[in-house]
């Protein structure tokens, strides 16, 4: 691909990416349950947890300055400035558009974006989350991979790591201490045998025996 081609294929499938993953799964739930589904950011100004909400918002911004910024002549980074890349990025941008909005269909009225600490909804472990615990966000950073491939200046390449970097801390800080905390033992289980992002790779530390034992009732 030369000239503005990648420029333009990546904001189309940006707008694609956004529209389904964000817009129309948001329908969907609201259609299904009369919610949503959107929690927004959580934790306190300046705690892990606001970070990871405000670097996805970072990020998402970053997705459409990086080919923006490539039509008004930003220059590509060069080693990766070549048409086996940019192909390889156009599969993996499509791939990842295609598994986020299916990881989500999957979370049924689970759906959520972000975290409320007052609700539980039922833990899904089924279909694409047998295979790893979060899907959605390894469909969302392949989507983000393929578009820094497709247009590979800094500012794209940014973003990347800028969501890489939010979806560790939301995954870390924010999600399982808070499924560890509404499901209990059941979640423990999981997280020690499904991988967090990619299959086999990033397991939660069984409990120990002694944690899961019942504590004994003191007499007053």
């Amino acid at each position: 691909m030369t000239g503005t081609t990648p420029a333009v294929l990546g904001l189309g499938f940006y707008a694609v990416y956004l529209g389904v993953g964000f817009g129309l799964r948001t329908w969907v739930q609201w259609r299904r349950t009369g919610d949503s589904g959107w929690r927004g950011i959580s934790g306190r100004f300046g705690s892990p947890e606001w970070w990871a909400g405000v670097l996805f918002t970072v990020a998402l911004i970053a997705g459409v300055l990086g080919p923006v910024t490539a039509l008004l002549g930003l220059d590509p980074v060069a080693a990766l400035d070549a048409a086996p890349a940019q192909l390889l990025g156009v599969s993996a941008a499509l791939a990842g558009i295609a598994a986020t909005f299916a990881t989500q269909l999957a979370m049924g009225t689970s759906w959520r974006i972000g975290v409320d600490e007052t609700e539980s909804t039922d833990l899904v472990t089924t279909g694409p989350f047998a295979l790893v615990r979060n899907p959605i966000f390894t469909a969302m950073a392949t989507t983000g991979l393929g578009l820094g491939l497709m247009v590979p200046n800094l500012v794209a390449l940014l973003g990347f790591v800028l969501l890489l970097v939010a979806l560790q801390l939301q995954v870390r800080v924010v999600e399982e201490p808070y499924l560890l905390r509404a499901h209990g033992q059941s979640y423990a289980t999981y997280a020690a045998t499904v991988g967090r992002f990619i299959p086999g790779l990033g397991h939660l530390p069984a409990a120990p025996a002694a944690d899961r034992r019942r504590p004994t009732q003191e007499a007053v």
